[in-house]
């Protein structure tokens, strides 16, 4: 998911910045809880390692531009299940900034909407998971149905947003309804594999035991609420 550059430009890029604002500013607030909850040292490790799954997702795993924007596996509900919500925050963003400043300086103009992008359906889908997943659940013991709930959410949340920045970008125009809903169709085609993938992972963790009570992962991976 990276916006076509041009798409919004000018005056409007304004806005772009207002809403990456907002979303750092609730990144922090996240962080805060977190730090209370299990100390600066995890994470600072859970971040840093976000970040760096996030920077191989975006140039490693295939990605095609489709319409108004590219085609990514971000795996993003994968690094909230395993790190948290604010670490999970932190890697997108980081990953997103590291990709930009030495890879594809193009892509900064369009930071802001990307951050915004990929950080409020995190937001989202981790509200979700605190509704759909039940206190004495662990995530590892996650089943398919509450996994595809979380996989909706966030990725229908990109698709949102990102026909947000092209419909504020370039309006109405028959071409542009276009760009959008082949980008949608094409991005929602993921939900169909996140889920597996999510799965897999946690099936993976499970084994991990060590893991357990570890400042690497989450502590809710392995423990109940």
């Amino acid at each position: 998911m990276h916006i076509e550059p041009g798409l919004v430009d000018g005056a409007k890029l304004a806005l772009s910045y207002t809403t990456a604002a907002a979303c750092i500013g609730y990144t922090a607030k996240l962080s805060a809880d977190a730090i209370r909850k299990d100390g600066a040292a995890a994470l600072l490790l859970r971040a840093a390692l976000a970040t760096a799954l996030v920077f191989c997702f975006f140039e490693v795993l295939p990605h095609h531009p489709v319409g108004v924007s590219e085609v990514h596996l971000i795996l993003g509900t994968t690094l909230m299940l395993l790190f948290g919500a604010a670490p999970a925050a932190i890697g997108l963003a980081g990953g997103l900034l590291i990709q930009g400043l030495f890879f594809a300086p193009f892509d900064l103009p369009q930071y802001g909407m990307n951050v915004t992008t990929l950080l409020v359906p995190l937001f989202a889908t981790a509200a979700l998971a605190r509704r759909v997943i039940p206190d004495q659940m662990a995530y590892v013991d996650l089943r398919y149905g509450q996994a595809l709930k979380l996989s909706l959410a966030y990725q229908g949340g990109i698709v949102l947003w990102v026909g947000f920045w092209a419909l504020y970008g370039r309006g109405l125009g028959a071409e542009n309804l276009v760009s959008i809903g082949s980008f949608g169709a094409a991005y929602m085609s993921v939900v169909l594999a996140e889920p597996l993938i999510d799965l897999a992972v946690l099936a993976l963790a499970k084994t991990l035991r060590g893991l357990q009570g570890s400042a690497v992962v989450d502590r809710r991976l392995h423990q109940a609420a």
